[in-house]
């Protein structure tokens, strides 16, 4: 018996022939999306951060390797722009010959010009503004303004993205879910640590009221490693 969890316009105008294995159509306005699935680490309290925002490097190294792994299939790596600085990511995969979409959502746009992602090659940054750009931003960032969901209608009709990854934070995951567009949710569970605070951010953002409606989703992997208090899960929609 499967298990599962809960958590609980278009216009599309001419465009190119898209495959249907490559564009999804959203429950909510009907725009055109890639396959999008997400990935995070949970500590036992359900927390996926401390209040202080404790960065990377509180899972194994085997998780590290999962997280490069899941990235491996996808044409674009999407995450908000606190994740992003607090992590110092580059949102590159090791040894691929074509590198994912760097996505970066931000209200204000504004970007740290010494960041790693800047220095490492890679595929090309896209910056989604959602609020009011503060300042210029980088020549080298290719800027959008509009809603998430605009975006990724974008991303599959002019830059033919079939498989988004979201690598969080968990406030985006929580608007991508609100927005019912996840297909995968993939998640570390580590028993080995309990970060507590009342403020402290869970998988869909600063504990808050609940989705507008109940995703549900049944588990299509487990892996459980007791000996690194870890374990590898992965859900998968249920439509």
């Amino acid at each position: 018996m499967n298990r599962a969890i809960g958590f609980g316009k278009a216009r599309i105008g001419v465009i190119k022939r898209i495959s249907c294995k490559i564009a999804r159509i959203t429950p909510l306005l009907g725009m055109l999306r890639p396959r999008i699935s997400t990935n995070l680490a949970v500590s036992a309290d359900g927390k996926i951060t401390s209040v202080a925002d404790v960065v990377s490097g509180w899972t194994s190294a085997m998780d590290h390797a999962r997280l490069l792994e899941l990235r491996k299939s996808a044409d674009a790596i999407l995450v908000g722009r606190g994740t992003l600085e607090a992590d110092r990511m580059t949102l590159t995969v090791p040894g691929k010959a074509r590198q994912p979409l760097r996505c970066i959502v931000s209200r204000s746009g504004e970007l740290d010009l010494g960041h790693p992602i800047f220095g490492k090659e890679g595929g090309a940054i896209h910056l989604l503004v959602t609020g009011e750009p503060l300042g210029e931003i980088d020549p080298r960032v290719t800027v959008h303004r509009s809603t998430l969901l605009e975006f990724l209608h974008t991303l599959v009709v002019n830059e033919g993205v079939e498989h988004l990854h979201c690598e969080g934070g968990g406030q985006l995951i929580r608007e991508l879910a609100a927005l019912d567009v996840i297909d995968e949710f993939h998640v570390t569970l580590a028993g080995h640590t309990i970060f507590g605070g009342l403020l402290a951010k869970t998988a869909t953002g600063i504990p808050s009221e609940y989705l507008p409606s109940a995703l549900e989703f049944q588990i299509s992997q487990f892996d459980a490693r007791p000996e690194l208090g870890e374990c590898f899960v992965s859900y998968t929609r249920r439509r």
